[in-house]
């Protein structure tokens, strides 16, 4: 059944990534990955958001897991900074992960605040 929960959230997941990325970085002219940017983010808070909860493992397999998991991505963060490097735009390489990271863990403690201020818990 968990297998399943997580199929469930990753074919929301999967697709809202896809077309926020677009929708965001269509917006930009700029080289920097804003997309990638938005849903890493936005994956984090939630993500942290949910841990902050007295969720039930059901909830964090579909949303976390699944939902999150597939929302965020990784490995496309770590292709564009590669490709920036690359194409020899450093700066904003070294911009993409440190504002990524920055960014991400910032979102993911303040999701986590925040569902325990919703939730009620302590921990």
């Amino acid at each position: 059944m968990t297998v399943l929960l997580v199929a469930l959230g990753a074919a929301v997941g999967a697709p809202l990534r896809y077309l926020t990325d677009r929708a965001v970085q269509s917006r930009h002219s700029s080289v920097f990955p804003w997309g990638t940017l938005t849903v890493n983010t936005a994956g984090s808070l939630l993500l942290g958001f949910l841990v902050g909860l007295p969720a039930s493992s059901e909830v964090l397999s579909v949303a976390g897991t699944g939902l999150c998991g597939a929302l965020t991505t990784y490995s496309t963060f770590s292709y564009e900074t590669l490709r920036l490097a690359r194409d020899w735009t450093h700066r904003h390489a070294v911009a993409n992960v440190v504002v990524s990271l920055t960014v991400g863990l910032a979102a993911a403690f303040a999701g986590v605040a925040l569902g325990q201020a919703v939730g009620g818990s302590a921990g």
